[in-house]
């Protein structure tokens, strides 16, 4: 086992809970590793319910491009924890063994057995790097809401964005959207200008009402700044007049939205060296693993020849609209029927992501996340889609779920998506390089 990894599962028993909302512990630490914090290149902060990572991924490819060095922390990982911190001067590549130990273990030691939650310890630890590595910018991805995450310590980001907000992790943030958008809104600092994408009216309410409330210049999608596409193209436009770029890179309708929100980001640092060509090479070349990939290694070589195996993290209802809609478009360009294996965790609502499919999906294969102690156990979850009028199997594991997919349709020619959780995606990209 690699150095890093015992200090993890170390780590993951100071707290006796995952999640446990409260900004005193890390706020604690911080200060014993002398406010690393504080001392950081200018920070954007993302928080929203989806679409966090990819716009994420748009605006760290468009300032690389345009020879900035980047600073990126995101959670969870998909295979290794080490995908959560990267560096600068790496080009956006997870950190390595050594460093990553040696990061952990003076955390370890600093907290000295002190109660903390591993999300807090570990965010310390990529604060404490970030400070110490010279770079342009830090992108700080919030892990769950924003106003107590353990990533809102910075007290003067250079910018915040918030990305469209759904339901999810009502445990945490509560049951109603306009809860959900304040606890969001939380990452908004006075005289930092905030973005925010595409918002039902209720959470698109709390937000503006929440700038106002603290004196943060916002900039609204359809008010402030706009998207669309047009003639195989990407349109932006806002009060600086218009752009005419290529289409993202990453796959999927909604990628239209966060990366308009991502070059809205960008116009909104002011002077910077960016230029247009920068744009369009950071739209085209942006990759997020686990969103609307397609799977060409070990599990791919399961399926017939003319097949399609895709897979994404997507787990909320707002999720499951929009690969729906994605789905449908690919069926419009190129027919095949549908088939989706989905994996879920049980406090996830599942009936809420499933119901976009139907009249999309010919079969739905389920099966349990292997490892994951609040799964939701593919029998339930067959049940459920059953309901919903589904053809339903249940799976047994991950290569009998891609077997069993691919030998619903007798013409061999399905296309496959693996979705639900992000946990599962993570498993799925590990099966599928090996």
């Amino acid at each position: 086992m690699p150095p890093s990894d015992r200090i993890l599962s170390r780590l993951l028993a100071l707290h006796p809970k995952r999640i446990d909302l409260t900004l005193g512990r890390v706020l604690r630490l911080l200060g014993r590793l002398s406010n690393p914090e504080d001392h950081l290149p200018p920070v954007i902060h993302i928080a929203g319910t989806n679409g966090k990572g990819s716009t994420l991924a748009f605006i760290g490819a468009m300032l690389r491009a345009a020879g900035y060095l980047v600073h990126v922390y995101i959670s969870p990982h998909l295979v290794r924890f080490h995908e959560r911190i990267r560096l600068g001067g790496d080009e956006g590549a997870p950190i390595d063994e050594d460093s990553l130990a040696l990061l952990l273990g003076e955390c370890e030691r600093v907290n000295a057995g002190a109660p903390i939650t591993f999300f807090e310890i570990t965010t310390a630890a990529a604060l404490l790097a970030f400070s110490r590595e010279p770079a342009d910018y830090v992108l700080l991805e919030t892990g769950l809401g924003g106003r107590l995450d353990a990533t809102n310590v910075i007290a003067k980001p250079a910018l915040t964005l918030i990305t469209p907000i759904s339901h999810d992790h009502h445990e945490f943030l509560g049951d109603s959207l306009a809860g959900i958008a304040r606890e969001k809104a939380g990452i908004m600092k006075k005289n930092v200008p905030v973005i925010t994408g595409p918002q039902l009216p209720e959470a698109d309410e709390v937000l503006a009402a929440e700038a106002a409330r603290i004196g943060a210049r916002h900039l609204r999608y359809g008010e402030d700044w706009q998207v669309y596409e047009q003639h195989g193209r990407l349109i932006y436009q806002d009060m600086s007049g218009l752009m005419d770029l290529p289409l993202p890179g990453l796959k999927g309708r909604h990628q239209l939205m966060n990366a308009g929100l991502a070059v809205a980001a960008i116009r909104a640092l002011g002077p910077t060296r960016m230029d247009e060509p920068a744009l369009e090479q950071g739209l085209k070349g942006a990759s997020w693993p686990g969103r609307l990939q397609r799977l060409t290694g070990a599990l791919a070589r399961l399926v017939p020849e003319g097949a399609e195996l895709w897979l994404d993290g997507g787990h909320n209802p707002a999720a499951g609209q929009v690969l729906a809609e994605t789905m449908a478009g690919m069926e419009e360009k190129s027919s095949k029927p549908l088939v989706l294996i989905v994996g879920m965790l049980a406090n996830k609502d599942m009936a809420g992501f499933l119901a976009p499919f139907q009249g999309l999906i010919s079969h739905v294969v389920t099966l349990t996340i292997p490892g994951e102690d609040n799964a939701a156990d593919a029998g339930d979850l067959a049940a459920l889609a059953a309901g919903l009028g589904f053809s339903v199997v249940a799976a047994a594991d991950l290569t009998h779920a891609v077997r069993t997919a691919a030998g619903l349709r007798k013409g061999g020619a399905a296309r496959i998506l693996i979705a639900g959780s992000l946990y599962l995606a993570g498993q799925v990209l590990a099966a599928d390089q090996k």
